[in-house]
């Protein structure tokens, strides 16, 4: 097992990764009174619910099965959950346990700040999405028919135990997914680890232990390290959306379904990546290597075809625009990436025509 540590001072939080976590108690050890809610859904539960059940034997605690999928992800499927908080009795020293995928934890987290004005929760992530991007950091929210995210709050977990074991039941397509967000953290500001991927890309996709292992603990040091300068994203934080104002705007536009949340960003990060080149920001070497990598993790690197006053539309719903203005997460070089709103916006039109399809 390795274990990381979010330093936020008081909402420091450890992140455990390894294999049987979920056997190992770790569960128990992090809830603060002697009840639980776990939340989990439909495709996960059958799988992984009893495991988890173990680690909170001796505890009183109940379970809401909520529905799979992203289209699921909503203020409606918020109230059963508060439902069962409400109906179980649960007071301010209860746990909300998130067991799934980047959805159920957003939610569950999203319930967990909001009932009794803030209860603890504990991220159990069972993707590979989750367990390196979603579950770490206190992001919690659902989404809203015209935009991904819009109701949400900030809300450490009191902890993040990734039991890597569950990534062995993940379709070929939601692994892949999980991987655009770990070739994200070695755009933005680990250019060693981008390397390191491209050597690796076929051991990943293959689920070689060691290989799944250590993508994991690079990708949760590296966002555990940008969230402790940046906790509530007043600025570097944001270099962590690379590619997701662009694929927020491709969830939207296909009613967050037919395209995995993965999916999308790997697209929009190939779109920043082309606007950057177009910018003269980033050499076409370091664009046809961020594309090669993508695509040998079978993943898409073009947008479904959207009308552009669609895609312009989108893409202003997004909370990185700031007085009116558009900020995007742009390269510099394969390492190195910038928020900005400072940007030729010709050079945003012709991305965008690039792939849009006729108005």
């Amino acid at each position: 097992m390795r274990t990381l540590q979010v330093a936020l001072g008081e909402r420091s939080y450890p992140i455990y990764i390894g294999p049987g976590l979920l056997g190992r108690g770790l569960i128990g050890e992090h809830l603060a009174g002697g009840r639980a809610l776990l939340v989990t859904n439909e495709t996960v539960a059958p799988l992984y619910q009893a495991r988890a059940a173990a680690g909170l034997a001796g505890c009183d605690w109940r379970a809401v099965v909520l529905p799979d999928g992203e289209a699921y992800k909503t203020l409606e499927t918020c109230q059963r959950v508060y439902d069962a908080l409400i109906e179980g009795q649960f007071d301010r020293t209860a746990t909300v346990v998130a067991l799934g995928g980047g959805v159920v934890g957003d939610l569950a987290g999203f319930c967990a700040a909001t009932y009794q004005r803030g209860v603890g929760y504990l991220q159990v992530p069972t993707t590979l999405l989750a367990q390196v991007d979603s579950a770490v950091g206190g992001k919690t929210g659902v989404n809203h028919p015209q935009g991904k995210n819009m109701i949400g709050a900030f809300h450490q977990p009191r902890a993040v135990i990734a039991d890597t074991d569950t990534l062995a039941t993940l379709p070929e397509r939601e692994l892949s997914a999980g991987l655009a967000e770990v070739v994200k953290y070695g755009l933005i500001r680990d250019a060693a680890f981008f390397d390191w991927l491209e050597a690796h890309a076929e051991a990943l996709l293959r689920r070689d232990p060691a290989a799944l292992t250590h993508a994991v603990a690079e990708s949760c040091r590296n966002k555990a390290e940008v969230v402790a300068a940046d906790e509530r994203e007043a600025g570097s934080r944001a270099l962590l959306n690379l590619g997701h104002t662009f694929g927020h705007a491709i969830e939207t536009h296909t009613g967050y379904s037919g395209w995995l949340h993965g999916e999308a960003v790997a697209a929009g990060i190939a779109m920043a990546a082309r606007m950057s080149t177009a910018l003269g920001w980033l050499d076409e070497r370091d664009r046809a290597r961020t594309e090669a990598l993508l695509q040998r993790l079978r993943l898409p690197t073009a947008p479904p075809p959207i009308p552009l006053a669609r895609y312009r539309a989108l893409m202003r719903v997004d909370k990185k625009v700031q007085g009116g203005r558009l900020r995007l997460v742009l390269l510099r070089g394969i390492g190195e990436a910038v928020v900005t709103a400072e940007f030729d916006e010709a050079a945003l039109e012709r991305t965008l025509r690039e792939h849009a399809a006729a108005d």
